[in-house]
């Protein structure tokens, strides 16, 4: 009778299949590539302004002959800061700062109360009119510019705050996000405050709005956000009077009609970096709101 001899401990057998890789090098390599192309991507988004910074602190001469080199060749220069800060900068700042502030309280209070009316007080067509007002978010701004600049001709608010603040004092995004969050709110706690004795309006300010704080921050972000970065708003209410004009508009202006070597990139750059520098700072800080608000806004209507 044949003995047939036992493998050996640890011995593989000569026909036996490669292993494949499991279920946890798998996700190890998954997660690998995803965090890879992650830092690609935010690499792509953060050296353009980390360049610019760089930049700023050269001097003209220097931006011009290594716009690529992240330090002075020729020493650190604060010249464009200083000329910038001596001209129409501060009039613009305080311009930009005064429509994004009122731009803001505006959306607070009209956005929360439109979103309160259209997710809790039953009225005909109130679904038909949400519909529509969700509706205005397709069409591009730019396709608006022609019409908008008519009507504020016809009622006279070119050259006019009025003209820069009160067609952004509320907006369809705003309402949309307001309305899904009330959506979510108990109406057990409307009720409870009704039999209390609460009106409408008390119960709206008393007893809604303060559950309402994460919202109203992320439509306050927002609505600052937008105030504060727009550009084509200004340009078609501001027509002669340039003591109206906000950041966005005033750095185009010092671009001028200048291409290339012949611009004021050092003046440019500073400019740039000091509009950027509040909005930076409000992200860093409210960062956590900017998330939350994509649950807001997904929430069941």
């Amino acid at each position: 009778m044949t003995t047939i001899a036992a493998p050996l401990p640890g011995a593989v057998a000569p026909n036996a299949p490669l292993a494949r890789p499991t279920n946890t090098m798998r996700r190890v390599i998954v997660t690998t590539l995803a965090y890879l192309l992650l830092i690609v991507g935010s690499l792509a988004m953060i050296m353009p302004f980390v360049y610019s910074i760089a930049n700023s602190f050269k001097t003209l001469p220097d931006i011009n002959a290594n716009p690529m080199l992240l330090y002075p060749t020729l020493g650190a220069s604060l010249d464009g800061y200083t000329k910038i800060l001596n001209g129409d900068f501060a009039r613009w700042l305080f311009n930009s700062a005064f429509v994004a502030v009122t731009i803001t309280i505006g959306h607070i209070i009209f956005d929360s109360m439109a979103g309160y009316a259209l997710a809790r007080i039953s009225f005909p067509g109130r679904r038909l009119f949400f519909g529509g007002v969700v509706g205005t978010m397709m069409v591009p701004s730019i396709v608006l510019l022609i019409p908008r600049y008519l009507v504020f001709v016809q009622l006279g608010m070119t050259d006019q705050f009025s003209g820069l603040i009160l067609p952004g004092i509320a907006d369809a995004f705003g309402i949309f996000l307001m309305r899904q969050f009330f959506e979510s709110i108990p109406a057990d706690i409307e009720e409870a405050a009704a039999i209390d004795g609460s009106s409408r309006l008390r119960m709206f300010f008393t007893v809604i709005l303060p559950m309402a704080v994460p919202a109203l921050t992320t439509l306050a972000i927002f609505g600052f956000q937008g105030a504060w970065n727009d550009f084509t708003g200004p340009l078609i209410v501001i027509t002669r009077n340039q003591d109206l004009f906000t950041l966005p508009l005033g750095l185009a202006k010092l671009r001028g009609s200048g291409y290339g070597s012949s611009l004021p990139w050092d003046i440019l750059l500073s400019g740039s970096i000091i509009t950027t520098l509040p909005m930076a700072i409000i992200f860093f800080v409210f960062q956590r709101f900017f998330m939350e608000s994509s649950t807001y806004s997904g929430v069941k209507g």
